[in-house]
């Protein structure tokens, strides 16, 4: 048995592939088990090769929807003079993608930071693919790329590429914090 997870444009999809089995009557057939979320809001199981030979055309198993939440601010190119060099707060910037792995292993200690710091520190997220220029302005050659902004300016020393825990990032923001807001 295999089993994949994909996320696509924020839509979770599992596919869970048993080896090839023989029916009663046929060949080998393989199964596959897909889950998906309709615009109901149902998460649906279902397998193409047992649908028709045992159950008819229509059947699943609903189960309760999960959603990916983002805390962090989403913006773009067009946004960012006025949601980071413009604000009264120090930013943090983190690039990221969404075939990116290591930024989906960051994303909820971002999310996490951003409601931690939100009365010291805004946390926006920036797509690497939708915002090309942006990317080459910022000089990001690594992904999730983390940069701190403080007066219109990229803050010394605060750019970090990679997947860091929570306490590794918890330590990273209490020392810019306190280096720039000593100055």
């Amino acid at each position: 048995m295999a089993a994949t997870a994909t996320i696509c444009n924020s839509t979770p999809s599992f596919n869970i592939s048993f080896p090839p089995h023989r029916t009663p009557s046929s060949n080998l057939r393989s199964c596959c088990l897909t889950l998906s979320h309709p615009s109901k809001g149902l998460v649906l199981f279902r397998s193409e090769n047992l649908k028709r030979r045992f159950w008819g055309s229509d059947w699943g198993v609903s189960v309760r929807r999960f959603e990916i939440s983002c805390k962090a601010t989403v913006i773009t190119e067009n946004e960012f003079p006025d949601k980071v060099l413009r604000s009264d707060l120090p930013v943090l910037v983190e690039f990221v993608a969404n075939w990116c792995g290591p930024c989906r292993l960051i994303a909820p200690v971002v999310d996490w930071a951003s409601q931690e710091y939100k009365d010291r520190l805004k946390v926006v997220k920036i797509d690497h693919d939708s915002n090309p220029k942006l990317i080459e302005e910022c000089k990001v050659y690594g992904l999730p790329t983390l940069i701190l902004f403080k007066n219109g300016q990229e803050v010394p020393d605060s750019r970090r590429e990679g997947a860091m825990t929570k306490v590794k990032l918890k330590e990273y923001l209490d020392t810019l914090l306190e280096t720039v807001t000593a100055t």
